[in-house]
């Protein structure tokens, strides 16, 4: 072990505070000080000057904010280089991805143009790559199959029916567009708002399963293009597995040519991209594996005819220039709605987790809110040019960075080279057999797979996230990606509130010789304030935890209110029957004094003891309420004594009360179970008293754990607390009520200004709880304790002795 460093020591003097006093020296300002009115603020917005005005356009159009200042000397050659790589990267994958949103690989093409341009210009994050992305394709690809099935478009003749391939494109181009269109609204209008935390309840982990989920539904997407075969289309839940079962059922049915070519490409590329990875640290820029494979695999197709002579499924036409923006079909956004808010927060997701990434390695500023906005519009134009939805791909953006991209126009220069390839290279492409571009998915997904590792990694670091992960994997696999989606954040949702409603409670106790306090269970050396307990919930004080919060406080600090209660009145009750004991035999005793004097007067006779008389003056409650009438009563008064007649079973249904004979004085009412009050009745008032009173003679000191003399002070360090609602605010109250029944003094510590603001509006205040309770620290609260009750010092342990010794400090 390396030597112990010690910073210093620090010595501070003053005097204890609570928030009183606090605020008497701070000067605390009131809620209506700290915040402006609803006017001021509404004023305030609409209030237009020439700075606010600046800095409003310069966060809307970040590109007039970075090109000004741009430096072709520094950044021109690295961006123009990195874009030339993310270009070559966008052809392959946006035609590849195409086929995953079950649109003509052309439409691939224009999403990789036009949304990277919108980015070019409202974006803030320098790095990522927008375009096509393979889980974004595969949710748009699930429901343009969806609302665009082969089955509505097939054209029966005298002999079989075929699928008119053209409509069907035709309409699932004009639903991926109207999805897209809507999901970037939704984007937008999120961000106008200022919703862009929004993002932050996809957890890391909710989010990594979900893509690994997604895999999986593009890789069995996929198998009808590597085996040749041509199973049934389903939607919904468990449509992967009925799609898969269709597919192994087909495997007879296998296209040799066409499987052929589909793992000679994936040998391919595999062996090309490991090569890659071990050449990269020597290579300025990766290989395009992908571009190679495709011009390659379009070479020898158009060489060696396989779609005429192997039949082997092509591409097929892809029409050359830009096609003119359309107005989507408004009338499928009913439809579609669900799926678009899923993609919207999906692509949101992933595009500011990556942006924040690389913005975070690089030293700069990536605006949430701005990101959600240039998003949405990059998809909502986007989809007026028939493209689908669009988010930062993983692998591009990789390339972008390590590549030396340092600014938004490696972007710009990626959308050049697709604009060329559009513009003149797309009916090269026209050969190119589909299994290629299936095989550059399946291998593109390598990363995407290897996340299952993060099994092992949250086995050994949270086994919360794991849970969310594992949840959240086969919801997607089962479910389908837009019900999986949102069952997944609901179960991440449970999981917060499932934590808040089991916290770590813990009983503090003080370093010696410090003012800090720690848990006395996981700390050797921290030692219990005698007659003190300090307690501390982990998570803060709310509705959902409330109930919960009240038992674990009265079961860490020993002390069982109820039972408390109960024998603190069975105390008194037996004080108030000893007194009026006394005073009923005061006046038997006046009364035996004036028939003596009787007497004493007449001449002769004998001095009868009237058991009637004395009958009249008691009554009899039962432990089940009822009352027996004096009739019942045989009072006799015997040469030995005065024998009372007394009943110590109730009177049932079935049977009267039982009756016993008691010898000597008077009876003792609490040996029965009776409560005595005036005229000798035992009642409680009430048959619920008479269950209580029936509890009180079960209780005993014993049962009681810790009475007053073990505790006279509770601290609760309400430090955790970022807010407190009306729910807590009525349990603290309880609290202080019902620990002052059993004389327990209960103050609260570490209340942050906000959490004090909440219990003034809800009149948590009052005549017996006033912000002397609350103090600024636990140990404000300690010092305050021991003096309020008598201790005028702090008590430290002292290790070698094993005592405690009092020291000031």
């Amino acid at each position: 072990m390396g030597p112990t460093h010690r910073i210093g020591k620090y010595r501070v003097e003053r005097e204890v505070l609570d928030e009183q006093r606090l605020e008497e020296i701070t000067q605390r300002k009131t809620f209506s000080d700290t915040r402006p009115s609803l006017t001021e603020r509404l004023k305030d917005s609409l209030r237009c000057t020439l700075p606010q005005l600046k800095r409003s356009v310069m966060s809307s159009l970040p590109v007039l904010y970075w090109l000004p200042k741009y430096s072709v000397w520094d950044y021109g050659m690295p961006d123009l280089i990195s874009g030339i790589s993310v270009g070559i990267m966008h052809l392959p994958q946006g035609l590849a991805y195409a086929l995953l949103a079950s649109v003509p690989p052309v439409f691939g093409l224009y999403t990789s143009l036009y949304p990277a341009l919108i980015y070019f210009f409202f974006g803030t994050s320098r790095h990522i790559s927008i375009g096509t992305f393979t889980v974004l394709s595969i949710m748009v690809g699930s429901v343009t199959e969806r609302l665009a099935p082969d089955t509505d478009f097939l054209i029966r003749n005298e002999t079989n029916a075929t699928v008119d391939i053209t409509a069907r494109d035709s309409y699932r181009v004009q639903v991926a567009a109207a999805t897209t269109v809507l999901g970037g609204l939704i984007q937008v209008a999120l961000g106008l708002v200022k919703f862009g935390f929004v993002g932050t309840y996809l957890s890391e982990p909710l989010v990594r399963a979900y893509t690994t989920a997604a895999s999986a539904h593009a890789v069995v997407a996929q198998l009808k293009y590597i085996f040749g075969v041509s199973p049934m289309r389903f939607s919904g839940p468990f449509s992967l597995v009925y799609t898969l079962k269709d597919v192994c059922s087909l495997l007879n049915h296998t296209h040799l040519p066409t499987l052929v070519v589909s793992v000679v490409s994936m040998v391919f590329l595999i062996a090309a991209k490991e090569l890659n990875s071990f050449l990269s640290p020597k290579l300025p820029v990766p290989i395009p594996v992908e571009l190679i494979t495709i011009m390659a695999a379009t070479f020898l197709s158009s060489y060696t005819h396989l779609n005429s002579n192997y039949t082997i499924s092509v591409v097929g036409e892809i029409p050359s220039g830009l096609s003119s923006p359309t107005v989507p079909d408004v009338s499928i956004f009913g439809e579609v709605i669900g799926d678009a808010f899923a993609l919207a927060m999906v692509g949101y997701a992933i595009s500011i987790s990556l942006g924040k990434t690389f913005a975070l390695k690089h030293g700069y500023k990536v605006d949430s809110n701005q990101e959600l906005v240039a998003l949405g519009l990059s998809n909502a134009a986007g989809g007026f040019f028939q493209c689908f939805s669009v988010c930062s791909s993983m692998s591009r953006s990789l390339i972008q960075e390590t590549t030396g991209g340092k600014t938004q126009m490696a972007g710009a220069a990626s959308a050049v080279i697709v604009l060329v390839t559009i513009l003149k290279l797309g009916p090269l492409f026209q050969e190119l057999p589909k299994a290629v571009l299936a095989a550059i998915v399946f291998v593109n997904l390598k990363g995407m797979f290897k996340q299952h590792s993060d099994i092992v990694t949250l086995w050994r670091s949270s086994k919360i996230d794991l849970v969310v992960w594992l949840a959240t994997w086969v919801s997607t696999l089962l479910l389908n990606l837009d019900l999986g989606l949102a069952a997944s954040i609901i179960f991440a949702l449970l999981t917060v509130i499932f934590r808040t409603q089991m916290p770590t409670y813990s009983v503090l106790g003080n370093i010696p010789g410090t003012e800090l306090y720690v848990d006395i269970e996981t700390h050797r050396e921290a030692r219990e304030i005698p007659s003190v307990t300090i307690f501390r919930s982990s998570a803060t004080v709310y509705f959902a935890n409330a109930d919960l919060y009240l038992e674990a406080l009265k079961e860490k600090s020993g002390l069982d209110i109820s039972k408390m209660i109960i024998y603190k009145r069975r105390q008194e009750a037996k004080q108030r029957r000893k007194e009026r004991r006394a005073e009923r035999r005061a006046k038997r005793q006046a009364k035996r004094e004036g028939r003596a004097q009787k007497a004493a007067q007449q001449l002769s006779g004998v001095s009868v003891f009237s058991v009637e008389e004395e009958a009249g003056r008691w009554k009899v409650t039962c432990v089940d309420g009822s009352v027996t009438d004096k009739e019942e009563q045989d009072w006799t008064e015997r040469e030995n004594g005065t024998v009372f007649v007394m009943p110590t079973t109730p009177q049932t249904p079935e049977g009267p009360c039982r009756w016993e004979y008691l010898k000597g004085g008077e009876p003792d009412c609490a040996s029965l179970g009776y409560m005595c009050e005036d005229g000798d009745t035992i009642t409680l008032g009430s048959s619920s008293e008479d269950t209580l009173s029936h509890d009180l003679e079960r209780v005993s000191l014993g049962s009681l754990g810790k009475w007053t003399w073990d505790i006279h002070s509770i601290i609760i360090d309400l430090s955790t607390a970022n807010f407190i609602d009306t729910v807590a605010i009525k349990t603290m109250k309880n609290i202080f009520l019902d620990f002052s029944e059993i004389d327990v003094d209960i103050y609260l510590a570490g209340c942050q200004t906000s959490v004090v603001e909440q219990l003034e509006r809800g009149d948590f205040f009052c005549d017996s709880i006033t912000k002397r309770h609350l103090f600024v620290s636990v140990h404000d609260a300690v010092l305050y304790c021991l003096n309020h009750r008598g201790a005028t010092s702090f008590p430290r342990y002292v290790p070698s002795a094993d005592t405690y010794s009092d020291t000031k400090f």
